[in-house]
């Protein structure tokens, strides 16, 4: 990595293609993906393949804007301007279909920081709150911190991906308080289609239950699929949810925390926005404004396809390989996001921990484990594909390479 200050980063323009082969060594960074792979997976002699955030560099108009705030010289408190405001309901619009207004925003220090304060603020000690496992982990993880009952109603596994049951779902919404939806699905990556969220707003309306809609990979979205906000389905949605956003997975900004909640409901969102005020969580950080702006723009419309076009160039790469030579690994192809999920069931180990061992000692890929997410996604491994080919390419070869050498289960 380059010793050079921030301040002496090349400028580049729009016009110019990102380069998504370039190899950006991250160690010595503190980089989670490196730091902890141990702690993680078991090994740290890895190619790390698991936290989510991307390897590619982050975008220059990012930089830019960093460079422009560091140059006013005093890194004080910032508040949220009328052109921040503007920038998410023009992003908004233009690639949701979502029509906002000021009132309706709120930064939030993080998608589940977001989760929390919902938990908090409309919840309490002993309540019950539904998650649809498998599923992002900290659904699970961030209720039972704050003493909330977790109710697991799973997925339905189909052929080629997971699908809701709703059957199952209005059985187990019965006495909750919340639902926290994951739209689009991590880690499956599904684009859940209007009509399963018309189903679930009239459960949840029914039960009189807020829906927390976590939608932070909703401009992860590749050709051919599209993001359907679950505010937007149906005036039931729009009266009992919060909608979660952030340019950071997108953009690969993780580490600027940089969030907004939507709220529709007048209600609802005075309930929520009032508690974020009273716990001092709405002033983010120094560069957050900025950063957000700098990629709700025409740059970031341009760099954000030439990202997905790519990204979905390595998932086309990991379906074609592996049916080709380990058709025993079975990747459900994602709508979007740069989360691929290895169903690994066929490879025969006799417990998720065997199997964890065979990708971190045998393969030397490390990966978040399937179980991590729920019941239901034991067997599987995820993938994370947003890196220079070559690396994923490599990370494929030493897969299947593992799987050939290993004896037969």
């Amino acid at each position: 990595m380059s010793n050079e200050p921030i301040m002496a980063l090349p400028q580049r323009g729009s016009g110019e293609g990102a380069n998504f082969d370039e190899i950006i060594p991250r160690e010595g960074t503190d980089a989670i993906k490196i730091d902890r792979v141990k702690d993680e997976c078991g090994s740290d002699d890895l190619i790390p393949m698991w936290v989510a955030d991307m390897d590619f560099r982050t975008p220059p108009f990012v930089f830019n804007a960093i460079r422009k705030r560091l140059e006013q010289g005093i890194l004080g408190y910032t508040c949220q301007n009328p052109p921040y405001y503007e920038s998410i309901i023009r992003w908004n619009k233009e690639q949701h279909g979502m029509d906002v207004t000021r009132e309706m925003i709120c930064y939030i220090p993080g998608v589940v920081s977001g989760i929390f304060l919902a938990v908090q603020a409309f919840t309490e000690k002993g309540d019950r709150i539904l998650i649809q496992e498998p599923v992002y982990h900290p659904f699970c993880f961030v209720p039972e911190a704050c003493k909330r009952q977790v109710v697991q109603s799973s997925l339905r596994r189909t052929e080629t991906s997971f699908a809701m049951d709703f059957d199952r779902l209005r059985q187990d919404i019965k006495g909750c308080k919340m639902m926290i939806l994951c739209n689009p699905h991590n880690p499956a990556g599904i684009c859940w289609k209007k009509e399963d969220l018309q189903q679930v707003a009239r459960i949840c309306a029914e039960e009189g239950v807020v829906v927390v809609s976590d939608e932070i990979h909703c401009d992860m979205v590749f050709r051919g699929h599209k993001h359907i906000p679950f505010a937007s389905v149906s005036e039931e949605a729009r009266r009992i949810s919060i909608t979660l956003q952030a340019p950071s997975k997108t953009f690969n900004m993780p580490g600027i925390v940089a969030s907004q909640a939507i709220v529709y409901d007048k209600k609802l969102r005075e309930q929520y926005f009032n508690y974020i005020w009273g716990t001092d969580q709405d002033l983010g950080n120094v560069f957050a404004c900025d950063c957000v702006m700098a990629c709700y723009s025409d740059e970031g419309r341009e760099w954000k396809q030439q990202m997905l076009d790519y990204v979905q160039g390595n998932i086309d790469l990991v379906v074609k390989r592996f049916a080709e030579e380990c058709p025993q690994i079975r990747p459900i192809v994602p709508d979007a996001s740069f989360l691929v999920f290895l169903d690994c069931t066929a490879l025969g180990f006799k417990t998720q921990g065997e199997l964890e061992h065979f990708f971190a000692f045998d393969a030397k890929v490390g990966m978040n484990s399937g179980a991590m997410f729920g019941k239901g996604g034991v067997g599987f491994m995820r993938m994370n594909v947003g890196s220079p080919r070559s690396i994923v390419n490599e990370a494929i070869s030493r897969i299947i390479n593992a799987c050939h050498s290993y004896p037969l289960r």
